[in-house]
């Protein structure tokens, strides 16, 4: 039984169990198309942002270079 792992076995069908108690089974697609649009906003956000990590490097090593010829 590990302190903050990921649930395994009886604890995934308890936790399983309240959320159909709780959001009752028409509910459940709906909830589980958010979930997938929320993970893949989520996923594009993160690339997007390593996307513009990567690119303001380059930018800012070209912004040096001209700021030094026009010394």
């Amino acid at each position: 039984m590990a302190a903050f792992g990921l649930p395994m076995g009886g604890e995934l069908w308890i936790i399983l169990i309240i959320v159909l108690i709780l959001f009752g089974p028409s509910q459940l697609p709906k909830l589980a198309k958010m979930v997938g649009k929320s993970a893949k906003a989520l996923k594009e956000g993160m690339e997007q942002g390593l996307d513009e990590s990567e690119s303001k490097p380059e930018s800012a090593n070209s912004e040096e270079k001209s700021s030094e010829k026009t010394e």
